[in-house]
Parts: C-alpha cells; sequence; structure tokens
C-alpha cells in the first residue's frame, strides 16, 4: 500500500466505524442517549465527508493507486453496513431494508472483481443509478442515526426512512442494470 494522504484519509474512514457501532455502547454517565444519536451522526457525516476528500485529493495530488482504487469502494460499504448494523440494532431501519441493501454490496462487489478477472470492468462501471442510490444511502443514514426533530420541523426518522426505502428500492433497480450488463459474459 502506498503511504500517500488520500489512502490514510480512506484508513481513517474504516477506524471511524468502530466509532459508529461503539458509541451506542457507551454508558449512560458518559453520553446520554441523545447525545449518542447526534454523535455517532456526527462520525457518519465525518465518514462520508472523508469519501469525498480521499477521491479529491488522489487526484488534486495526482497520488491515486490502485490500492485506493480498490480500498476506497470497500471503505464506503464497510461505513454503510456498519450503520446499517446499528440501525438494525435500535430497530430504526426493517430488516428487510437492511438485507437487501447489503446484499447488493456484496453482489455487486463480486460480480466487479468477477469481470475485472475476465477484462470486463468497464461494463460495470457505476452507473448513476447507483450514484442516486449511494447518495439517498448517505442522507438517509445520519437521518435515522439522528432519530429526532431537525430544526424543530422535520421529523428525521420519518424522513430518513422514507429515503432509505427509496434507496433499497434503487437498490434492487441498480443490480438489475449491472446484472443485466454482465449476462452476456455469465451466458458464455
Amino acid at each position: 500500500m502506498p503511504i500517500n494522504l488520500p489512502n490514510l484519509v480512506t484508513l481513517l474512514r474504516i477506524l471511524l466505524i468502530p466509532l459508529i457501532v461503539g458509541i451506542f455502547y457507551f454508558p449512560d454517565e458518559w453520553l446520554s442517549f441523545e447525545a449518542r444519536n447526534i454523535a455517532a451522526t456526527g462520525v457518519f457525516i465525518f465518514a462520508a465527508i472523508t469519501d469525498w476528500l480521499d477521491g479529491y485529493l488522489a487526484r488534486k495530488l495526482n497520488q491515486m493507486s490502485a490500492f485506493g482504487a480498490f480500498f476506497d469502494p470497500v471503505a464506503d460499504k464497510l461505513v454503510v453496513v456498519g450503520a446499517l448494523i446499528v440501525l438494525l440494532h435500535l430497530n430504526r431501519v426493517d430488516m428487510v431494508v437492511a438485507l437487501i441493501i447489503i446484499g447488493r454490496e456484496i453482489a455487486i462487489s463480486a460480480l466487479r472483481e468477477w469481470m475485472a478477472t475476465v477484462g470486463q470492468a468497464k461494463s460495470v462501471a457505476v452507473a448513476s443509478i447507483g450514484k442516486l442510490k449511494t447518495v439517498l444511502q448517505m442522507v438517509a443514514i445520519p437521518l435515522l442515526l439522528y432519530s429526532d426533530e431537525l430544526f424543530g420541523i422535520v421529523d428525521s426518522h420519518a424522513l430518513g426512512t422514507i429515503l432509505i426505502y427509496v434507496a433499497a428500492l434503487l437498490t434492487v433497480v441498480s443490480m438489475l442494470y449491472y446484472l443485466r450488463r454482465a449476462l452476456p459474459l455469465l451466458k458464455g
């Protein structure tokens, strides 16, 4: 692994995952339940910002690497999966929704890996529907982690639930899109 700033930012994102989970295990004397929600939301948002930051730094500093190209999406998926498991534990997300999102991430990662081994990685490059799904997840998850009134007017739990359901629907649609792109090679 080349030690450079973008890769260190990616590694930082991975190190934040236990913190997102661990915050909910802090004793009540350390953090109230509301403070845990705020802290976990803040850490998740910071992790999401580092996702943008590592790519920006890699391009700006011309420090793109095979390690970064591989590990950045892995780090993203790990953050989302960690947060979804916390939300499942807190009964803030439906199990079916979490399984759809996590299952798709595993299936498409495996598909991309296989397509790369047969020289067809560009066939399953990230599509705009996948990007939209990711944006919706990255908005829904902090809303569900916070799970309280936002600015005194928005029920973050209700809005997050709607967005995570839409993200789950787009997850299925994007998975079908990628599978359809790979189908000719899978048949052969």
